[in-house]
């Protein structure tokens, strides 16, 4: 019989030889179980980018959506503002159209405007006859030129209608030459609307007045001298208006 401690040895020696037998068959499996693990790592660290540049991805296509959005409604905006310009188009073209149509139809009024202005100048009470005569000649040139307006022509063919029609409104006094007594003489005309059309000479030795029944100056009253002298200060501003008494002939 073998003594016990050369037994325990024995048996120590067998496991550690079984031990060291079994780590070297288990140095595969470790070695494969740490390629395995760092095989995973790198795999999550693909997938992590991955992830991340998904994210960053979902992002742009969300920004670019908001973008796309903005810019449709962009374009229908800009679209009923297009429609808008060529309905205005439209409109301005049918406008030209009837423009034309208005000047070729104005222009003959206008001429017929004149003539009656000037034939109502002629038949009228002649004061200021120059100024009147110069301003329908006027308009007469101003319908010969290509340069201005047919809306400038017909301004001023309505401004010299209202001068026309403020004579009738308003009291005036001005200097003027008549033939008095078969000599021409420096006189002060007195215009009271159209109702009186008087005047004095500058000495106040005479005074007329115009008779539109004749059409013909006459003699005026001695009595009615003092009444335009001061019709002629009221007219200047130099006196405060009053009552006058002036040469008219009575209507029949």
């Amino acid at each position: 019989m073998k003594p016990l401690s050369t037994t325990l040895l024995t048996s120590a020696l067998l496991a550690g030889l079984a031990f060291t037998a079994q780590a070297d068959d288990l140095k595969p499996v470790i070695n494969a179980g740490k390629e395995i693990s760092k095989s995973a790592a790198q795999s999550q660290e693909k997938i992590n980018k991955l992830t991340e540049q998904t994210q960053t991805k979902l992002q742009q296509y969300q920004t670019v959506n908001k973008e796309i959005d903005g810019l449709n409604v962009y374009n229908a905006q800009l679209q009923k503002q297009l429609q808008s310009q060529y309905d205005e188009m439209a409109s301005l073209n049918l406008d030209i159209d009837r423009v034309s149509v208005i000047e070729r139809q104005i222009t003959p009024l206008m001429i017929r405007m004149i003539n009656g202005l000037e034939q109502f100048v002629s038949l009228d009470v002649p004061f200021l006859p120059e100024e009147r005569t110069e301003r329908i000649n006027g308009l007469k040139d101003l319908m010969d030129r290509a340069d201005v307006a047919v809306s400038e022509k017909f301004r001023r063919v309505l401004e010299a209608f209202q001068v026309e029609m403020g004579y009738g409104r308003s009291i005036e006094a001005y200097q003027g030459l008549i033939e008095v007594n078969g000599q021409e003489r420096d006189v002060d005309f007195l215009r009271i609307g159209r109702v009186a059309l008087v005047y004095i000479t500058r000495d106040g030795s005479y005074a007329g007045r115009w008779d539109q029944e004749s059409k013909s100056w006459q003699k005026a009253d001695d009595e009615f001298r003092m009444h335009i002298t001061k019709g002629l200060r009221m007219a200047k501003k130099q006196l405060a208006p009053d009552l006058l008494v002036m040469p008219i002939k009575a209507a029949p």
